[in-house]
């Protein structure tokens, strides 16, 4: 099986579960951006949660299938039409061999996901699938005329849901999941920061800034990292720390004093003072927030963000096992 780029969107790309276990080589993870909207679409399929997906970025794709495909949805609120038709998102969809899905604008959110049984299977490189755009590994961002091999299906559900076939190609479940508990791309909801290494050197006026003004996400912002602009942010003294590993959701200080949170293609080391960090459940939070969009921070401690992060692995099991038995993986 295979899907045809017709049109590949504003920025559309293969993405996984990411590339780990390669930092010491200076090769970072890249992967999906929202990694829990990846693992939902690909829930909501029956793959494993980190099959290879399509990442697309403000307006989606114009694809063409094949072969019978089951698929879904996920990500930023995006208009799907099949053949002309409506699609739901956040549930599972069966497509009819010949259709055509063309994805509109995000309304909210920046990155959608698409799910498709089976996954997306082209060769791995290093372990993963994911292009990381900015080190060039992987297939890239895709272009009109690709054509993506599509992996075997372990999910029945496909010619279950094709006996609701609405006579254009498209049979959508009678379920779909809540997507207001796992998108929330409201601007008055906080980041969550934890205190880094070098919070302390920043000045009183600074520590108190980073948590009470808003910043603003700058036009330059990519999937490496999201540049910040508001308050200005200084240093005690000047400080000029050895480089030292990151990881996405490292909040890093720049001489001009804009911070920079890094994101799913963030560099392994660095040498800008390490100020605060993104707790894990907000990471996919913030990389639904578009340039131009206003982000306020919220201290929280490193316990508070062990702890949401266990409560959304148990929430995420547990819907796991929900879906597998409807879709009898």
């Amino acid at each position: 099986m295979s899907i045809a780029v017709l049109a590949p969107g504003m920025l559309t790309s293969v993405q996984d579960g990411g590339r780990h276990g390669h930092a010491a080589l200076g090769v970072g993870c890249a992967g999906a951006m929202d990694a829990v909207a990846l693992r939902l679409a690909n829930m909501l399929v029956g793959n494993v949660d980190n099959a290879a997906s399509l990442e697309m970025t403000l307006r989606g794709a114009h694809l063409r299938f094949d072969e019978d495909a089951l698929i879904a949805v996920t990500g930023a609120d995006i208009e799907v039409r099949c053949n002309g038709e409506p699609v739901p998102t956040w549930r599972p969809v069966a497509l009819r061999a010949g259709s055509q899905l063309v994805f509109g604008n995000m309304s909210q959110g920046t990155r959608s996901y698409l799910g498709v049984a089976g996954g997306i299977d082209i060769p791995e490189q290093l372990g993963s699938r994911s292009a990381d755009l900015n080190a060039c590994i992987g297939s890239q961002a895709l272009s009109a005329g690709d054509t993506l091999t599509i992996g075997a299906s372990r999910c029945d559900a496909l010619h279950t849901l094709q006996r609701n076939d609405d006579k254009h190609g498209v049979a959508a479940a009678n379920w779909s999941l809540d997507l207001r508990t796992w998108f929330d791309a409201d601007p008055q909801t906080p980041i969550r920061l934890v205190a880094a290494a070098h919070f302390p050197q920043l000045d009183i006026a600074s520590q108190r800034a980073l948590f009470a003004t808003p910043f603003r996400i700058g036009a330059r912002s990519n999937r490496v990292g999201y540049r910040l602009a508001g308050t200005a942010l200084a240093l005690r003294e000047p400080l000029e720390p050895v480089s030292a590993g990151v990881v996405p959701g490292a909040v890093q200080l720049p001489p001009g004093g804009d911070p920079i949170v890094l994101m799913a293609e963030a560099p392994t080391c660095g040498g800008y003072p390490r100020i605060a960090h993104v707790i894990a459940v907000d990471l996919p939070r913030l990389a639904q927030r578009r340039p131009g969009a206003v982000v306020r921070f919220a201290e929280t401690s490193l316990d508070d963000a062990q702890t949401r992060y266990l409560r959304r692995e148990r929430a995420l099991a547990r819907l796991a096992r929900i879906v597998a038995e409807r879709l009898h993986v």
